[in-house]
């Protein structure tokens, strides 16, 4: 029997165009720092944000490593902060959201997302699994207007890897407190979302959005939709099979 629903975020439920490649977005972000005695200039920025992002993953243990954008922010404050005036705590937190901020283009969630979340929730419990950093999953998701359907969210920079590991596909149903057999798994990318949560023994819904990878990975999904509004039909059908 299923009991509850486990979504994606990020090209699932929000439709959302980001661009770090963009100059604006290092001279925004060296400029806000700049106020806090933080003296960096935007293309030295640049390369420290993706060498110390690199470096992370890379000496990261895990097979999907994930990387920590906080810690990132507070290398280079630590590095370029001359002798600390200005500097308070919760800086390397706010230097990410503007950084994120500044890199965003667009943040919507899908057509029919709400009218279908609202009558999904009537019947099952809804959480979230997502990779990404929570200094901007739960904003985003706010910002949507979408925080209040998940009862939680687990995202990937809190625990220091990814999907496809099935760990944080667990960790997503223990807070849940469901079995995996009793959930259905919602996600837009073929390898992330349907092969790792197949391989923690979901059933696997693939919306077919704008985002995410489409190829095959070795795992089929129960059930694919080309709009979200088709969620709701691809729910019963599932619920019905064994």
């Amino acid at each position: 029997m299923i009991k509850g629903l486990l979504f994606d975020l990020n090209g699932t439920v929000i439709d959302i165009l980001t661009d770090e490649g963009d100059p604006v977005v290092y001279r925004v972000t060296a400029n806000f720092l700049s106020y806090y005695g933080v003296e960096i200039s935007a293309d030295c920025l640049k390369e420290m944000y993706f060498e110390l992002n690199k470096k992370q993953r890379k000496n990261s243990p895990e097979e999907f490593p994930e990387f920590d954008v906080e810690r990132i922010f507070s290398e280079i404050i630590n590095s370029f902060a001359g002798n600390g005036e200005g500097v308070f705590p919760g800086l390397a937190a706010c230097a990410s959201r503007v950084f994120r901020g500044a890199t965003r283009h667009k943040l919507q969630p899908y057509n029919g997302v709400c009218d279908v979340l609202d009558q999904l929730k009537k019947e099952y419990a809804l959480a979230a699994v997502s990779d990404g950093q929570s200094l901007w999953a739960v904003p985003e998701l706010e910002a949507a207007g979408l925080a209040h359907y998940f009862s939680s969210v687990t995202v990937s920079g809190d625990l220091g890897f990814r999907k496809p590991d099935v760990r944080i596909f667990r960790e997503g149903l223990r807070k849940l407190a469901l079995e995996s057999h009793e959930v259905i798994f919602v996600g837009n990318d073929m390898y992330r979302d349907v092969y790792g949560a197949a391989l923690a023994g979901m059933k696997t819904i693939f919306f077919k959005s704008n985002q995410g990878d489409h190829s095959f990975h070795g795992k089929e999904p129960d059930y694919i939709i080309y709009d979200f509004t088709e969620l709701p039909k691809a729910v019963d059908f599932l619920k019905n099979r064994p």
